[in-house]
């Protein structure tokens, strides 16, 4: 199955929030015609109609001019129905994203493993850590605790100025991501693993 693109991601997630059919329950609600909306929002019927049926994703401007006319907050449009939370992230829907955007050498490129949940209680990635023959300065750190797992390669994590940490595959650690830490793919290949993020308790 080949991988979505960007647009075709953001879409998907989108339409899950079925902004066309809130739009459409609104207008029936008032007995409302798309022309007599049109006249009220500023947007012509053929517009309204796309945004109905989901052929056309609405900008917030769009939105809060069409929630003005109705009478509601432009969050109306973003609340989901209460549900059962099972979110699944299947291979090719995922996108992998560095991580900074702005780096010219990543130390690390992830890809969100339960990005559909809501109210999550922990962070979880699938990590590729690229091979580097030099330790990386101090990283980054920040509340709560990390949990990884090597799937493959080798991975090296260095706290502070002294303490490093050589992993292999089918290795696991657990530590405070609070204290300054950095990662570096030892091995040719670099390494994979699985990463959690969990907040302060």
């Amino acid at each position: 199955m080949a991988a979505e693109t960007s647009a075709e991601t953001i879409s998907r997630i989108l339409s899950s929030y079925e902004l066309g059919s809130k739009l459409r329950r609104l207008r029936l609600r008032k007995k409302l015609g798309l022309k007599e909306l049109g006249n009220h929002t500023g947007l012509s019927p053929s517009m309204l109609s796309q945004l109905e049926t989901g052929q056309l994703v609405p900008t917030l401007p769009t939105l809060a001019r069409i929630a003005m006319v109705f009478d509601v907050g432009i969050e109306h449009f973003f609340e989901k129905r209460p549900r059962k939370v099972v979110a699944i992230a299947r291979a090719g829907e995922r996108v992998r994203l560095p991580d900074r955007p702005d780096s010219p050498e990543p130390a690390y490129f992830f890809e969100a493993l339960a990005y559909g949940a809501q109210n999550k209680s922990f962070e979880s990635y699938l990590a590729d850590f690229p091979h580097r023959k030099s330790r990386a300065e101090i990283g980054h750190f920040h509340e709560g605790a990390e949990f990884l797992y090597i799937v493959e390669g080798e991975l090296e994590i260095r706290f502070g100025e002294d303490e490093v940490v050589e992993l292999s595959e089918g290795d696991a650690i657990y530590f405070d991501s609070s204290a300054p830490h950095s990662y570096r793919g030892s091995s040719r290949k670099g390494a994979r693993a699985v990463v959690v993020s969990v907040p302060p308790r």
